[in-house]
């Protein structure tokens, strides 16, 4: 049910450019369940509960989680223009970095993804016992930006100035969009912020609008495309759809940028909330076949491996914890196993030689000192999205 002003409209500002002025959330004409965007919600939600019914039987899913989390930083934080992989990520992490240190040894790119996982796993744990709120957004935020290339551009606190997608002359003019002015901006945060606690909606629409209102919003100078993706995961797990963060769609997003961008501009220019609804339903659908995939492979490849170390290796309870440590960093040196193993150097050494042998893992670097190992057959699970 498109009309012009159902989302919105434009705003002639005295500095010359046209603002965006959004309406208020629930759309008004409510949103239209056709056919077709009835059975994509269905869809969207068989598919969603089968990945929440796979990761329910993994044996210590917050072994795996972290893997997820690091793959959606690197994933959401490329849209942004960053070249990072999850293995510049894992190497970094091998390396012993360290918030105090990684400036020094990284470049920036990997920075901004550590950041995301530390602004994630924060989320995550406050959601856990207290509900969204600008407040946890501005903190998040705030974790996003710290000591990156966005942390002279407010980090923590709504913005308090114009901002704009795309690139634009002085007065903003050819920008692409434009969204609301700071001193209007503030009472559509307000109705999201309710809107978020709406329970009379279906998750899934609610985690779609909210995503499209919050970019449409844009409240922050920087990272808003970032928080706006965290806010789905953060909806789904403070509803308790997933009990566990296992579903990102930033793969989707870009492998689709165009349409993304597309569909947002078509809520604010035709008020078009039903063709947004319908990609991102496709999105949470195929997103979720493609993890159930993945989670289901993991339990084949951890199954197997737990035969291989009780059947050759004599002292396998050691064997078995670094096992489940290498499926949480799949990338560890020898020093690593040792402290968390909490055994002797040459203990986790000799270890480490039994797993290489297994072909369990192998050495990456050819050197003989500060040598790594990878997990080869778990991260070549991940390399499709990488």
């Amino acid at each position: 049910m498109s009309h012009p002003s159902r989302a919105g409209r434009y705003i002639q500002q005295s500095t010359g450019y046209r603002a965006f002025i959004p309406e208020p959330l629930p759309p008004d004409p409510p949103v239209q369940m056709d056919l077709e965007l009835t059975k994509g919600l269905s869809d969207a939600d068989r598919a969603l509960g089968r990945l929440d019914g796979v990761a329910s039987i993994l044996p210590n899913p917050n072994l795996f989680v972290a893997m997820y989390v690091r793959q959606e930083a690197v994933l959401s934080s490329q849209i942004e223009g960053t070249q990072s992989t999850l293995e510049d990520v894992l190497q970094f992490e091998a390396r012993g970095g360290s918030r105090k240190d990684r400036r020094r040894s990284l470049e920036m790119d990997v920075e901004e993804v550590v950041n995301y996982v530390d602004a994630m796993n924060f989320g995550l744990s406050r959601v856990a016992d207290l509900p969204l709120s600008l407040r946890l957004l501005r903190e998040i935020h705030g974790r996003l930006l710290q000591g990156v290339r966005g942390e002279r551009r407010n980090p923590g606190e709504f913005r308090r100035t114009q901002n704009w997608i795309g690139p634009a002359d002085s007065t903003l003019k050819t920008a692409q969009f434009v969204p609301p002015p700071p001193h209007e901006m503030h009472q559509f945060l307000d109705n999201l912020e309710k809107y978020l606690h709406n329970t009379d909606v279906p998750t899934l629409l609610l985690c779609g609008l909210a995503h499209a209102q919050f970019e449409t919003i844009h409240p922050f100078l920087d990272g808003n495309g970032r928080i706006g993706r965290l806010l789905i995961t953060f909806l789904l797990c403070e509803r308790q759809v997933l009990a566990q963060p296992l579903l990102y769609l930033s793969h989707y997003l870009k492998a689709h940028r165009a349409e993304y961008f597309d569909r947002l501009m078509a809520i604010r220019n035709q008020g078009d909330w039903e063709s947004w609804l319908k990609f991102f339903l496709q999105g949470v659908y195929l997103t979720s076949h493609a993890a159930t995939r993945r989670a289901r492979a993991i339990l084949g490849l951890l199954e197997q491996h737990r035969q291989t170390v009780n059947q050759y290796l004599p002292g396998r309870h050691n064997g078995l914890r670094l096992l489940d440590y290498l499926f949480e960093q799949p990338i560890i040196s020898v020093r690593m196993a040792e402290n968390h193993l909490g055994c002797a150097y040459a203990t986790a050494g000799k270890l480490v030689e039994e797993f290489e042998r297994l072909e369990i893992v192998r050495e990456s670097t050819g050197q003989k000192r500060h040598r790594q190992y990878r997990f080869v057959s778990y991260l070549d699970l991940f390399r499709d999205q990488d």
